[in-house]
């Protein structure tokens, strides 16, 4: 039997079970929130008793105790109480929140104690303890549950359950049955194996979306959301605090600013506004506005951390939101360049994009490259690289990034590394049993190479080994033999290069005999000898020329080139004398080093001549006059002229180099020579703007490069122009119209040429001098009657574009339309216009060809003097400069064209103020009302009369006071008249125009005597008002200067109005315009214009009437001023 509940208790603690028994919900340190690591590696039982789930009601406190076991423990534990996953209460102590920690040092317990003063509904939910020990940690959760607080009972709840009526011995006093019949019985549900958590959250609170998701092990809020959102469709409830919630969902570009608006039923309401459950506080990102029952929460600059779930709660009511954050779209600031480089360098593709942090995605000839050894990648704010240690031959082509909002495409060319000689080979002379090295140094430690003897390859044996050590290269003759001398080469594998010396075999002879010999040059033709006595040597490189000698004794050697001879000092240009041998040398050779050497060798026996042929050969100039003859879409001709100096040795071809203008690197377009003097450069991007430059080879090397062309753009023509039509056609001419080609390309259209030519001929005859604009063009000049055929075309920097033909001929010829007036909507109804105004009206008609329009007015022709008529091939114009009503009336306007005709009718009302009502009477007074009636105005204006203002007025004050406005009828009742008081009445006639300018006056007045009393009237008594005129101020003498104007002024009365007459020096003035006489309430005043001395005098005003008259005179002086007196001004 069930017992009723009884009223909390102020203070509740809620005693935990046992230590020695396992609860549901205990658990580890292992239970994190995600994304923070574990802090504890040893997981064990501290809790000596834990917290437990409790139903609170709501209003009343509630306390939770836990008690830990340190015993075991080497420093103090430490509690945390949390709410959900991750909300720390510490933070939160204070009224609502209190804290309480003891310890008991006989049984090293230390309790905790977590009161919550006075529950509210946001209390519940699920919370969590967890205590931690240096390397223990223990945790536990439980639940908040909040009802309504219960209402109060009876003091003795028993007296509700007393038996009454019969009832069996063993009954009780008490009786429950009435319970047990109301109570129905529960059924034992068989618990669910499958525990579908998306049903649980679907039929739960938003409330207890947390709580769940933390049971089942959810850890994605916002995808659980989102899931519930497409799930289910929440139907809108009728909220008591909220008259409009939020919208389901908001969506805001990043960086802009977003507003979440709401409207409260209670304009004093406060609102709280949460983020992700979190409540948000004023600050310069959030903004809170209330404006009556209005409130607003406005996020600035929005970021994606704003990306979240907002909430606006009123009391106990809520309204969610989502707010969702739009990245613009990523564009590239910065393109990529095309690269050149040798193998082995480093790469690096530098791109800059409009955002920071945006993604971009590197591509190389359509596939996705990704992060390994052989490609990285780096960003740095808004710009990113993509960056390649070490380039080959492989990694040749075009690499493409691509953002949000953009891509871009640059080339990639990597040529084989160029060799550099670190260390040459001598020259070399030895004796019989010495031993040879020959050593190189190369840059690239990976070449190979062959030597060579005279052109043979060397091939090892016991007596010559070869070695590769690093860069160095050796060949080692051991025990060296006459047959060893000759010319020594090293070819590395893969190169067109060469390294050569000699090797010279030193013999020792012995003659005992001395004896004489002439001398004798021999020269050896086999080794730099291209034909007979003539040496090539490529510039800059070094020249030593052995000669061998012979004679006895030993002949004295002379060199010479022309006339000058060659010394044996150090110098540039040399020679060396040694036994039996004469060395020419020459480092670095010069062009200047070109000519016919002579050597000469004497001694006492003879003498002996040769000459010897030196050829300097070098690369040849830079090509000259590279530009750009023509462009396509992404290609451009490019022309130059070659070499004036080809080096001494034929030109055998070209290398080509682009860039883009404002870059820095050269893309090489050929590896292999190329031969014409015209190239056709191709990959280009329309719209940029590249620079060209060329290399001339020959047989020695490539030249130094030419000037860079000017700078040109990869621009194609236009397609042809769309819908080309015949707009209108007449006697020689005809007009067509046509639409922009569908592609333009970055070159855009300067304009467009038009052609026509008779059908069956093949000529074109161009219309237009220079390019048009618009998109629409009449031909004229044509010959009537014959069929012509048109086509378009379209200009721009790269040229003409395809032409767009008709696809049919044209006969030129009038087509006869039938006249069609397109009557203006305004004047399909009555024109009106007031008296004055300007009356202006232009009516199109469609008619072809040479309409006739013809204007009549109430059936008669129209009189061109009152009215101007402007008629056109398309439109007529009806023009009235001051309209009057004699221009009211029906206007017809017909166009004819031969027989067929078309005719509208305009009424036009030339309307104005209508005048004053007449015949205004007082037909009757009766108490205070008094019955006018009047008749209409004679002139209504040229329209309707829309009504009459009534005024009344008492004769004593004369004073107007509106009675009635708008009144319709001719008749009207004036009430709530003064008793007493005469009054009189005036009407105003109205029409659209306006009040009438005059009023009808009422003939006779309304009297409204004084009820009850009757007063005897005294005869009146006119007073006798008339008098002479008789002046009150006189006029005063004066002084004037002449040239500046001057006033006498004087003041008179009487009655009647007497007249004035001024005179001077007794002479009437009259009308003389010099005199100005005004006359204001009897002040009457003189004016005098610009005085001089002949006005000057005696003057006079007289004021005369039936009764008699009056005068007064004063003396006027006009004197000059003196050049003294402007002198001490």
């Amino acid at each position: 039997m069930p017992e009723p509940k009884k009223p909390g208790a102020k203070d509740k603690k809620v005693e935990a079970p046992p230590a020695d028994k396992p609860s549901e919900d205990d658990g580890g340190c292992d239970e994190h929130v995600p994304g923070e690591e574990p802090q504890m590696s040893q997981i064990s039982g501290l809790f000596v008793e834990k917290p437990q789930s409790v139903t609170a009601v709501k209003g009343k406190n509630v306390t939770f105790v836990a008690k830990v076991d340190s015993s075991q423990m080497l420093r103090k534990p430490t509690m945390k109480w949390l709410k959900g996953k991750w909300m720390d209460l510490g933070s939160k102590a204070g009224k609502h929140l209190q804290f309480k920690e003891t310890y008991d040092r006989n049984t090293k317990i230390y309790t905790y104690e977590m009161t919550i003063v006075k529950v509210v509904d946001g209390d519940a939910g699920g919370y969590r303890c967890e205590v931690t020990s240096k390397d223990k940690c223990d945790s536990c959760t439980f639940d908040i549950s909040v009802e309504a607080a219960e209402e109060t009972q009876q003091t003795n709840i028993l007296e509700a359950f007393k038996r009454s009526g019969d009832a069996g011995e063993d009954a009780g006093e008490l009786d429950f049955s009435g319970l047990l019949k109301k109570r129905e019985r529960k059924q034992k549900e068989e618990p669910e194996i499958d525990v579908d958590v998306w049903e649980i959250l679907k039929n739960a609170k938003p409330c207890d979306y947390e709580k769940i998701a933390f049971q089942y092990g959810i850890t994605d809020l916002r995808g659980m959301l989102k899931r519930l959102k497409k799930m289910r469709k929440v139907e809108p409830k009728k909220s008591d605090a909220f008259l409009k919630k939020l919208d389901p969902a908001y969506s805001v570009e990043k960086g802009k600013k977003i507003q979440l608006n709401v409207e409260l039923s209670d304009p004093n309401a406060q609102v709280r506004w949460l983020r992700n459950g979190q409540e948000i506080k004023p600050s310069a990102k959030y903004i809170f506005e209330s404006v009556g029952g209005i409130r607003k929460l406005t996020i600035n600059k929005c970021t994606l951390a704003d990306d979240a779930a907002y909430e606006c709660v009123v009391g106990e009511e809520k309204s969610f939101t989502e707010v969702f954050i739009q990245e613009p779209p990523v564009t590239i600031t910065k393109m990529l360049d095309d690269i050149h480089v040798v193998v082995g360098e480093k790469v690096e593709f530098e791109v800059e994009v409009s955002d920071e942090g945006a993604n971009v995605k590197w591509m190389k000839d359509g596939v996705e490259l990704s992060r390994d050894g052989k490609y990285r990648f780096k960003k740095d704010g808004t710009k990113h690289w993509l960056i390649i240690n070490e380039a080959t031959t492989e990694d040749i082509g075009t690499y493409y990034v691509y953002t949000s909002g953009g891509e871009s495409k640059a080339e990639l060319e990597v040529e084989e590394k160029e060799l550099q000689v670190l260390q040459s080979i001598a020259d070399l002379t030895l004796k019989a049993a010495e031993q040879a090295v020959f050593k190189c140094e190369v840059s690239d430690e990976k070449v190979t190479g062959k030597w060579f003897k005279d052109g043979v390859e060397v091939t090892p044996s016991n007596r010559i080994k070869m070695t590769h050590m690093g860069r160095t290269h050796k060949l080692v003759i051991d025990d060296v033999k006459p047959e060893d001398a000759g010319d020594y080469t090293f070819v590395p594998d893969g190169y067109a290069l060469s390294l050569s010396a000699k090797l010279n075999f030193l013999e020792i002879k012995i003659d005992y005999v001395p004896r004489q010999e002439p001398p004798k040059i021999h020269l050896d033709t086999t080794g730099s000898f291209v034909n007979k006595n003539t040496i090539i040597v490529v510039a800059g490189n070094k020249l030593r020329f052995d000669v061998d000698i012979t004679g006895e004794p030993p002949p004295t050697v002379c060199w010479k080139k022309g006339d000058m001879e060659l010394s044996e000092a150090e110098g540039r240009v040399r020679v060396e004398t040694r036994k039996n041998l004469s060395c020419f040398i020459i480092e670095g050779a010069e062009r200047s080093d070109e000519g016919l050497y002579h050597i000469t060798v004497t001694n006492p026996a003879g003498e002996d001549k040769a000459d010897v042929m030196v050829k300097i050969v070098d690369v040849p100039d830079p090509p000259e006059n590279v530009k750009c003859t023509g462009v396509g879409e992404d290609s451009a001709s490019i022309q130059w002229d070659p070499p004036k100096f080809d080096g001494g040795v034929p030109v055998k071809g070209y290398l080509m180099e682009r860039k883009k203008k404002g870059s820095s690197r050269w893309t090489r377009l050929n590896f292999d020579i190329y031969e014409s003097t015209t190239y056709d450069a191709k990959k280009m991007i329309e719209g940029v703007l590249y620079e060209m430059r060329v290399f001339a080879v020959n047989g020695i090397g490539m030249s130094q490069p030419s000037a860079s062309s000017k700078p040109f753009m990869p621009i194609a023509p236009t397609s042809e122009p769309t819908r080309l039509t015949v707009e209108d056609v007449t006697d020689g001419t005809c007009a067509l119209k046509w639409l922009p080609p569908e592609r333009i390309g970055a070159g855009g259209i300067d304009g467009y040429i038009i052609e026509y030519c008779v059908e069956g001929a093949s000529e074109w005859v161009q219309a237009n001098e220079t390019p048009v604009e618009k998109n629409s063009y009449r031909v004229r000049g044509l010959p009537v009657g014959e069929k012509m055929l048109f086509r378009v075309t379209a200009v721009n920097i790269a040229g003409r574009s395809p032409p767009a033909v008709m696809a049919q001929a044209v006969t030129i010829r009038e087509i006869v339309e039938r006249p069609k007036i397109r009557l203006p909507r305004q004047l399909r109804t009555k024109y009106i216009k007031r008296v004055g105004e300007k009356v202006n009206l232009v009516i199109p008609f469609q008619d072809k060809p040479r309409p006739v329009g013809t204007w009549l007015k109430d059936g008669a022709p129209l009189d061109t003097k009152l009215v101007n008529v402007r008629t056109s091939d398309v439109d007529t114009i009806l023009s009235i400069r001051q309209a009057a009503k004699e221009h009211s009336g029906q206007y017809t306007l017909s166009v004819q064209i031969e027989n067929m005709e078309d005719k509208v009718t305009l009424e036009i009302q030339i309307v104005d103020k209508p005048g004053p009502p007449i015949a205004v009477t007082v037909t009757d007074v009766w108490g205070f009302n008094a019955a006018l009636e009047w008749k209409p105005p004679k002139d209504n204006g040229n329209c309707e009369i829309t009504g009459y203002t009534i005024q009344k007025a008492d004769l004593t004050t004369k004073e107007w006071f509106t009675v009635l406005e708008h009144n319709r009828r001719p008749s009207c009742t004036a009430s709530d008249l003064v008793m007493g008081n005469e009054y009189t009445f005036r009407v105003f006639s109205e029409n659209i125009c306006g009040m009438s300018d005059d009023a009808g006056i009422s003939k006779n007045t309304a009297v409204i005597a004084k009820t009850g009393l009757k007063q005897k009237q005294q005869p009146y008594k006119e007073k006798d008002m008339c008098s002479s005129p008789k002046f009150i101020t006189p006029l005063i003498d004066r002084s004037v200067i002449a040239g500046y104007s001057a006033a006498i002024s004087c003041a008179v009365r009487g009655h009647p109005k007497p007249k004035i007459i001024w005179m001077k020096n007794k002479m009437i003035i009259g009308e003389d315009p010099k005199y100005l006489m005004q006359n204001n309430q009897g002040v009457l005043t003189l004016n005098i214009r610009k005085p001089s001395l002949f006005d000057g005098g005696k003057y006079t005003c007289k004021a005369i009437n039936d009764l008699g008259e009056d005068e007064v005179e004063c003396k006027l002086v006009v004197r000059v001023i003196t050049e003294k007196e402007e002198a001490k001004k």
